[in-house]
């Protein structure tokens, strides 16, 4: 049978002013009506069902995702008590999955991506649940074409097609790339035969508990230990001891870089990551001056910029070029739109203010 995971365990501080510690950009709605994490389980409606959806998260976030996914058993959104990467968070959701199934096929998902072809997404899924039922040594991961040398991506560089009947875009995987700078993402752009890492995958929950004992057996150690205390009164105290002792690494880095079995499927389904507030552009129909619009603006010799605020508050802007004007109740950033790595800053800056509330 089919599971998710779905892991929604990022801070989203380049979304700062809207997204913040108790509310970060998982929980809020960028795109639309539903938020980003109501979203990503909606669009595995009639692939897979609540009961067999578990989320990671931070255990601060738990009853926010609650309270907006309460069609999601309340005891399979798991608060980690730190932060640890993403191997820990795949490595205990599988090993708690496969405790239940021991044939259980994962699909694993961040909860900030926008995918709108639900068809398109769920067929991609089904085919390489196909691939990994036909050889469950596999580990498929998902590339998506680029269109553009994005430096705040990872590559993938496929070899030779997959030996594989489910799909028809199926790769083995010759090597992974971690985010390019300048002139290396531009040659895997214009190489024609790289692919951008989307971060879903789909795998047997024990080929993946497995090739982490392998390749991460202290990792692997202490996961088991907490995936052996699950349901019984021990639990939250052996799951703070030992993830607080686990030393954090993305999967990409701990398994799919040295794992044997890894193929690619070139996804024919949209996708865009979310990653900052530029992303607005590519999800919002700018206006005729090129300005993308979220809420009650009046601008006034403004173009290129990207404007986002509450529904009822009415921002006006007047001689502004590539700007980002960000409203919210109790903070409002302006910025220019290509120098969004700053906002990072602006979030040291306000911990080492103390300014907890604007956080």
């Amino acid at each position: 049978m089919l599971y998710a995971l779905i892991m929604a365990g990022g801070a989203g501080t380049r979304f700062w002013p809207a997204s913040r510690a108790a509310r970060p950009k998982q929980l809020l709605d960028l795109t639309g009506d539903r938020t980003m994490i109501q979203a990503t389980v909606d669009r595995l409606a009639g692939l897979v069902p609540s009961e067999r959806i578990m989320i990671l998260t931070g255990r601060p976030l738990v009853a926010a995702i609650a309270e907006q996914l309460p069609q999601v058993p309340r005891a399979a959104i798991l608060g980690e008590p730190c932060r640890r990467d993403t191997a820990p968070c795949v490595g205990l959701a599988a090993l708690m999955i496969a405790q239940r199934d021991p044939r259980a096929t994962m699909v694993v998902m961040p909860a900030d991506h926008v995918i709108r072809d639900t068809a398109g997404f769920q067929a991609a899924i089904q085919d390489a649940a196909r691939m990994v039922e036909g050889d469950p040594r596999r580990l498929v991961t998902f590339g998506i074409k680029p269109t553009y040398a994005a430096e705040t991506f990872g590559y993938i560089e496929p070899a030779e097609p997959a030996d594989a009947t489910a799909s028809s875009s199926a790769y083995h995987v010759r090597r992974f790339h971690e985010k390019p700078r300048g002139l290396a993402a531009r040659r895997y752009f214009e190489s024609g035969s790289c692919y951008w890492n989307s971060g879903i995958f789909v795998w047997k929950a024990a080929t993946i508990a497995a090739a982490i004992q392998r390749l991460e057996p202290a990792m692997y150690g202490h996961l088991a230990a907490i995936a052996t205390a699950a349901d019984t009164p021990e639990f939250a105290a052996v799951l703070d001891r030992e993830f607080a002792a686990i030393e954090g690494r993305s999967i990409d880095y701990a398994v799919m870089e040295r794992y044997e079995h890894v193929s690619m499927i070139a996804a024919s389904f949209d996708w865009d990551d979310v990653g900052s507030w530029q992303s607005l552009a590519r999800l919002h129909r700018p206006d005729a001056h090129g300005n993308t619009v979220v809420g009650k603006h009046l601008g006034i010799r403004t173009s290129g910029s990207i404007i986002r605020t509450e529904a009822q508050h009415l921002v006006v802007t007047v001689g502004l070029t590539d700007c980002l004007v960000v409203h919210t109740p109790n903070a409002t950033l302006v910025a220019n739109k290509h120098d969004e790595e700053a906002i990072r800053e602006v979030v040291k800056h306000l911990q080492e203010n103390g300014w907890d509330e604007y956080l």
